[in-house]
């Protein structure tokens, strides 16, 4: 009916009762000459949508059927009218009221975002702080010089070039088992996440890094020869030595060094050093696979390595670098004691593996990883850092089982049954034996203090699985009773990360020069003594080492040893259990957060920036 035929169809109508249709925005005379029995009003308070379709009215009927008799227009009108402008009323302060009451309460913090790039910049840092040898013009940390330039040449009775390596900490001693570790994880890092590296502007820099530790790997492996029968290896150079002063003892920057730097050696039978080095050569090859010459160097010596450390041989016996008593274990046993053997020599035979494609060195892996579970502390199980390897190496063969499909035998040798145990023992929700701070940090060890690394390689390890996860497309994993999810992971990941970073109790970043608040007595000889261009003597360096100055040169990118179970930390230099720095932790930090590095959607789509089938182009079946 037009507009015009219903005016006048009302006008011409004795109607004393109207309704109208919901949603037509008309008022239609009763059908009934009775009083109403059903009245549907519609105001149009609300906006009437214009789109073509939703303007009409609906097929299904809206009355409702109430009942009601007016007897009095004057008091209905009234009714509405009251009703209109209660409703008038009630709209706004629906609306204002929430939001008031909201702000009344106390709006807990909500930390912004952590610029992982930079903090993936500064972590790097720290190990351009740690290089020992001649350093580049353009060295980035300006406190630091060439230093330990006769390393080898004095205090060995070995005449070796040692120069270069990483000092291992704050100390001015090179140990050959954490930069072995360091160099392998930093290559792994960069053999799954090659291109968030890139993306970040730091693929270069990482693998300056790892080269400079591979190159002087090369040098800790001397074979044997004509002059030599016995194979050698480096374990340590600096420490105590027989002189009053030394790396231990002095509280000297390594550029003012002037003293013996003895040099620890080892046979062939220190399999957990050898196992280590050759990890660190094979899975340094892979990052330098277009540098023919050097990669074909560096997967040589690591299978040359393992040849000799792993030969038959009955009058050989098998062991730790740090089990004797002797030269080759030296100060490593207060700082890197090693426990077992086998996990390093299943760790370097899978990176040979990677390195070579050879299943030979997959089959040594394998059939005897069993053999590096029984050598496994319960108190280590689930812990990868420097001394223990089995937890990762289980994510690597895993990684086998998902992409590689290798078969028969290896199927059932490549079980991802720890793999999913470990994920869980990750999450509270799952594993009620987790120790966790108030504050959200796991204790992975809790007995032994340096938290921090421990979570680190934890928040690496299940970001890298939820990855693998995602790639699977798969969001779910399970172990024995309990599913867990990748999202799970990655949240968990994160968690500690930003832990790391400044969420915690003590509001304080634990790496240097990460936000507003971080530690400041780092210790660490090259930091806190001044750079003045003054040699400053070994008996000097107490009054460096107990000053409660802050540190004159800031070791930017450090991560400390971190807080303890109650999630205190006392930023003291001469507490080296809260405020010192080592490689392999900061290895461990520089995992975590290129895991956790959210990458470009330009550069990827579905894959979080991993690279899939990098690691295994040396494998063909």
């Amino acid at each position: 009916m037009s507009d015009t035929s219903e005016s006048e169809f009302l006008s011409s109508t004795s109607t004393r009762f109207v309704h109208s249709v919901a949603g037509s925005g008309r008022i239609l005379p009763s059908s009934s000459t009775r009083n109403w029995n059903s009245i549907d009003l519609d105001f149009n308070l609300l906006p009437q949508l214009t789109d073509r379709f939703h303007s009409l009215p609906s097929k299904f009927s809206k009355s409702v059927d109430f009942n009601l008799t007016i007897s009095d227009k004057t008091h209905f009108k009234r009714c509405v009218s009251i009703s209109i402008f209660l409703l008038l009323l009630l709209i706004p302060l629906s609306i204002l009221l929430p939001h008031s009451l909201t702000h009344s309460k106390h709006t807990p913090d909500h930390p912004p975002p952590k610029n992982l790039t930079l903090a993936l910049n500064q972590a790097l840092l720290f190990f351009d702080a740690q290089k020992s040898g001649s350093l580049p013009e353009n060295s980035t940390m300006k406190f630091r010089g060439n230093s330990g330039l006769d390393d080898g040449r004095e205090g060995g009775g070995i005449n070796a070039d040692l120069v270069g390596g990483f000092y291992d900490s704050g100390n001015n001693i090179k140990f050959s088992f954490s930069t072995a570790y360091t160099v392998t994880l930093l290559s792994w890092t960069v053999i799954e996440y090659q291109q968030k590296y890139a993306d970040i502007g730091e693929l270069d820099h990482i693998k300056d890094i790892i080269k400079w530790g591979s190159d002087y790997l090369l040098k800790l492996f001397i074979p044997p020869n004509s002059d030599n029968s016995a194979l050698l290896l480096i374990s340590q150079v600096g420490g105590s030595g027989e002189n009053q002063e030394n790396d231990v003892s002095c509280w000297q920057k390594p550029e003012d060094m002037n003293y013996t730097r003895p040099v620890s050696v080892c046979d062939d039978t220190a399999a957990d050093l050898a196992g280590e080095i050759v990890a660190g050569l094979s899975a340094a090859s892979l990052i330098f696979s277009d540098e023919e010459d050097y990669c074909h160097k560096l997967v040589e010596s690591a299978e040359k390595l393992f040849d000799l450390a792993t030969r038959r041989d009955p009058s050989r016996k098998l062991r730790t670098y740090t089990e004797k008593d002797d030269d080759c274990g030296n100060r490593a046993r207060e700082f890197y004691n090693s426990s077992s053997y086998m996990d390093e020599l299943v760790w370097g035979a899978t990176w040979l593996f990677f390195a070579t494609g050879e299943v030979s060195y997959l089959k040594y892996a394998t059939d005897n990883f069993d053999a590096a579970e029984e050598e496994e502390l319960s108190s280590e199980k689930g812990v990868f850092y420097w001394n223990n390897k089995l937890t990762a190496n289980a994510i690597l063969l895993t990684r086998i089982r998902y992409f590689m499909d290798l078969g028969y035998p290896y199927e059932d040798a490549l079980s991802t049954n720890r793999t999913d145990l470990l994920m869980c023992s990750y999450l509270s929700s799952y594993d009620h034996k987790l120790s966790v701070t108030n504050g959200g940090l796991v204790l992975l060890k809790p007995d032994a203090g340096a938290p921090l690394q421990y979570a680190a390689t934890a928040s690496f390890l299940s970001k890298l699985y939820s990855d693998y996860l995602h790639l699977l497309g798969r969001t779910l994993g399970s172990c024995t009773t309990a599913v867990f999810s990748a999202d799970e992971l990655q949240n968990f990941a994160i968690s500690q990360v930003n832990y790391i970073l400044g969420d915690n109790p003590m509001k304080m970043s634990y790496m240097v020069g990460y936000g507003e608040r971080y530690p400041n007595h780092v210790h660490h000889r090259g930091a806190s003594i001044p750079l003045d261009g003054k040699k400053h003597s070994c008996s000097e360096g107490n009054k460096y080492l107990y000053s409660k100055k802050e540190n004159p040169n800031n070791l930017v990118g450090a991560m400390v040893v971190g807080p303890d179970e109650d999630d205190l930390f006392l930023d003291d230099r001469d507490k080296p259990w809260f405020t010192e720095a080592s490689i392999s932790s900061n290895a461990g930090l520089v995992a975590a957060l290129i895991a956790v590095h959210n990458p470009t959607v330009k550069s990827f789509d579905f894959s979080n920036g991993i690279d899939k089938i990098g690691i295994f182009r040396n494998v063909r079946l």
